[in-house]
């Protein structure tokens, strides 16, 4: 193939996603022979690795006490170098009531003492990186427990604090004291909470015991940053910043009155719930951006005044497209994020959505994502429901795969490397605040973050080799005996041997560096194509339908043949090493392949 082709069939694949060239070959193409291989840029450490998340709680418990801990991570760090992931993002580690299990923070400065110690933090740290993998660490700047000294010193009105927190006066209506305003708590009932001992109201998007903090006060933004550079120095390489969102509401008018909030409409919510009113005073204020941005120049200053490596911000943004693309940054130049999260996969698609649905999510990020900024993918978290139980499980291969193959950083959710489905969680062994706030057992698991968080399966001993303890915080998923590592390692064939494949593959220049191209060749069956001039191509052949589905890649230009079966999923009857045919494939319900072509 001739350098003008190879230039063309870039900006075609380019054209197809709606975004440039810069975006998705990844690589400075000279003009040269056809056989000298081009230039590549080289990556920074983040931009095409595999993040892996780790609930601590459900990960592994080294004393006993069904509890999930800091020394229980770094005796099972070894897994992640195994499994291929490049760094390790914890969710919050630091002192905490527990009322939300950790994203109520009492000490920003301190790790929970059930998890461990500062000695074990830097232990892990010291060996993670020994390992070659990086640390990211949850932060929580939205709210703090109201258990902190932030929030008592704030309900003192101690000078300097008054205004740490959001306060209210309370509304007078007919002689009695009301809310200052009708908005809702993302965890259901009002977003306001009376303190005796003030007399005002204070504000709290999530649970009554997390007080949203002041972003108008300079000194609480002043703080947030501090505490972020406390750890770093400490040696995280950055964080993922939990409920960026709700960093700012409405403020009051001249008179102190704060806005009501419209209905949504939504006639199957309850007044009390998260959607019945449209949050457009309580989410996604314009006001928040500025703040990231203030963030991530604190970041990269004190990496390049230090002479270290990129430190990472990772933000969670549940938004509609625009607004989460300025989290990567603004029209005046200023940089946010070094990505968003990118929900979609989580969002927008389920067990019963189409090839075309697939490829459409993957192009629209491309098109608002904004020139030469890096893409993530997220197929589950400790919030949502696990991957094989929103979809199918005959899908685990062809999703991971997805994740691995499209261009950018992978993040994977501790367990989706073996499969692992939602376990049961019984209204009795309930914990999560989220389902414990409606109140009954007739509806809890609509909103239990539980059945995603049980712990992991690492062996079919007892509690899944989890832990010891006669009962751990939550019940181990009664599956664990069919699902768990150490029987997927012993199996010739499984998700893990799988997963282990696909991560390897990223190593490739053509998957690091190369363009991309994703199409729905049918209603079911979904093609993402890999190319890099002078390297192999590679495709993952995807059916994501319930049903056999018969296709042709004869049309595909990029696909010489002969093509060979690079990876295949675990119920494929198809090989690694065998050949197939272009002109006509049957894939199973499910089924999918990593298919390789030599260079072009």
């Amino acid at each position: 193939m001739s350098w003008t082709r190879t230039v063309i069939v870039a900006v075609i694949a380019a054209a197809v996603v709606g975004t440039v060239v810069g975006l998705v070959v990844w690589a400075v193409m000279r003009e040269t022979s056809t056989t000298e291989p081009p230039e590549l840029r080289e990556l920074d450490w983040w931009e095409h690795t595999v993040i892996y998340q780790i609930y601590p709680r459900s990960f592994k418990d080294s004393d006993g006490d069904g509890i999930g801990d800091l020394k229980g991570i770094i005796s099972e760090l070894e897994h992640l170098v195994d499994a291929g992931v490049g760094a390790l993002w914890m969710s919050p580690i630091f002192k905490s009531p527990m009322y939300d299990f950790g994203y109520d923070i009492s000490d920003f400065y301190d790790i929970q003492e059930e998890y461990g110690t500062m000695a074990d933090f830097n232990e892990l740290v010291e060996k993670a990186h020994a390992l070659g993998l990086k640390v990211l660490l949850d932060y929580v700047p939205n709210h703090a427990s109201t258990y902190s000294e932030y929030f008592k010193k704030s309900e003192n009105r101690e000078p300097g604090y008054e205004d740490y927190f959001v306060w209210a006066d309370p509304v007078r209506v007919n002689g009695v004291n009301q809310e200052p305003s009708n908005w809702i708590s993302q965890f259901g009932g009002s977003v306001w909470e009376f303190s005796e001992k003030r007399q005002q109201y204070y504000l709290h998007q999530f649970a009554i015991e997390q007080a949203d903090f002041n972003f108008r006060e300079q000194a609480v933004k002043d703080e947030m940053i501090k505490i972020m550079l406390f750890w770093i120095e400490r040696g995280a390489d950055g964080f993922r910043v939990d409920a960026i969102p709700h960093l700012f509401e409405t403020a009051p008018d001249a008179n102190g009155v704060y806005p009501d909030e419209p209905l949504s409409g939504n006639m199957f919510l309850r007044p009390d719930q998260a959607g019945y009113t449209t949050q457009i005073h309580t989410r996604d204020l314009i006001e928040l951006y500025d703040v990231v941005y203030d963030w991530r120049e604190a970041v990269d200053n004190w990496a390049k005044n230090n002479g270290s490596e990129t430190k990472v911000l990772l933000a969670e943004a549940y938004a509609n497209i625009s607004m989460t693309m300025l989290y990567y940054g603004d029209e005046k130049g200023r940089i946010g994020a070094h990505f968003p999260f990118n929900f979609d996969f989580i969002t927008t698609l389920s067990a019963e959505s189409s090839a075309r649905d697939f490829a459409y999510v993957i192009r629209h990020w491309f098109t608002y994502m904004p020139q030469g900024q890096v893409p993530n993918w997220v197929f589950g978290n400790h919030d949502q429901s696990r991957m094989p139980s929103r979809f199918r499980s005959n899908m685990v291969d062809g999703l991971n795969g997805l994740n691995m193959l499209l261009p950018g950083v992978a993040i994977t959710y501790q367990g989706e490397e073996i499969g692992m489905k939602d376990g049961f969680v019984s209204w009795e062994d309930t914990v999560d605040v989220a389902a414990l706030n409606q109140g009954n057992s007739s509806n809890y698991l609509e909103f239990s973050r539980d059945p995603c968080r049980t712990p992991y399966h690492w062996d079919n001993s007892t509690n899944a080799g989890f832990s010891t303890a006669p009962k751990t915080w939550l019940p181990v998923a009664e599956d664990y005996i069919e699902i768990n590592l150490q029987a997927q390692k012993d199996a010739s064939v499984s998700h893990y041997k799988v997963y282990q494949a696909l991560t390897r593959l990223r190593k490739e220049k053509t998957l690091s560096h190369g363009a991309f191209d994703v199409q729905a060749l049918s209603l079911n069956t979904l093609l993402l194509v890999r190319h890099l001039r002078t390297h192999d191509t590679y495709a993952l052949l995807f059916n994501v339908g319930s049903v056999s589905d018969t296709v042709s890649l004869s049309n595909v230009d990029l696909l010489s043949e002969p093509l060979t079966v690079y990876i295949s999923s675990v119920h494929s009857t198809r090989t690694p090493g065998s050949t197939i045919s272009s002109s006509s494939i049957t894939l199973l319900p499910g089924e999918a392949l990593v298919l390789r072509a030599p260079p072009t």
